[in-house]
């Protein structure tokens, strides 16, 4: 009995993810039927006109991502395997549960602190380069690393201990030091775990809005003419999720058009952190050990 009732209500949670998708779906019709494959590709939105490419704000939620992502990856593990290996038990439920306490801090919190502080610490260390203003994809990945932290230590925790201590044991009696253990048996087997963690915690950052709105200029537009070019972190862009959060959606609301051009960003947004979720717990659930 059970059994079935697990399954009826996963049932009712893939059904509405589905129907979700498929209302998405439907209200971004007309930009897909005016735009095509353009909507994807375009560099450029202009409302008024009626232009609508969404590939600038791909390509900032792509860059503020992975900037919290490489910023994040590091240090989460290695408290990680801090915390795992070298801690005592009750230590390590302190700790864990200290960094824990910072996912439950308010994303406009964070984005205040970043609007305090990590802004004009931004402007002035790269103050050589002549920034117009702290308001910068970099900001916004600095600081969506420090929020996805957590993410990263639980998961990759959880990753790590879930490897059997047997195994430990028995590479220490084979003679092989405390680092050696977690290099050659800890670490690998650990691996579909690990990647799990980063792979959602690269969804939870391409989601945040609010801690975003706030730090990284909101420039429409923003795409650079060499997609691998470091010079645009230290300029204004707009991500998926500024647009939305942004005055654009209430002023769409009066045009079909541009309100299916909005809804189809949602759509996207919703394809790619749902992409990602799905990814990171499929390889959660698998294990090398």
């Amino acid at each position: 009995m059970t059994r079935a009732w697990s399954w009826f209500f996963s049932m009712v949670a893939a059904g509405a993810f589905a129907l979700l998708v498929g209302i998405f779906a439907w209200q971004s019709r007309p930009v897909w039927s005016h735009e095509g494959w353009r909507y994807l590709t375009g560099a450029n939105w202009h409302f008024r006109q009626q232009e609508f490419g969404a590939l600038p704000m791909i390509y900032g939620s792509a860059v503020v991502a992975l900037v919290a992502l490489l910023l994040a990856a590091p240090i989460g593990l290695g408290a990680a395997i801090f915390t795992a290996e070298y801690l005592p038990r009750p230590a390590r439920l302190a700790v864990k549960a200290l960094i824990e306490l910072l996912a439950g801090v308010p994303s406009v919190v964070y984005g205040l602190l970043g609007i305090l502080l990590l802004r004009g610490w931004i402007y002035d260390l790269f103050a050589r380069f002549e920034p117009l203003s702290g308001d910068t994809l970099l900001t916004a990945g600095v600081l969506l690393a420090v929020m996805i932290l957590p993410t990263v230590v639980t998961f990759s925790d959880d990753a790590l201990r879930a490897v059997p201590a047997t195994q430990r044991r028995a590479a220490r009696a084979l003679g092989l030091t405390r680092a050696e253990t977690i290099l050659n048996v800890t670490l690998p087997q650990a691996r579909r775990g690990l990647a799990s963690a980063l792979l959602l915690a690269l969804g939870r950052s391409m989601g945040e809005t609010i801690a975003v709105f706030l730090v990284v200029g909101r420039q429409d537009n923003q795409l650079p003419a060499h997609l691998l070019s470091l010079r645009p972190l230290l300029e204004a862009g707009q991500t998926l999720t500024t647009k939305l959060g942004g005055s654009e959606t209430h002023i769409a609301a009066g045009d079909p058009l541009h309100w299916a051009a909005i809804v189809g960003l949602g759509l996207i947004l919703l394809v790619i952190t749902g992409g990602l979720t799905v990814l990171g717990t499929t390889l959660g659930r698998k294990s090398d050990a």
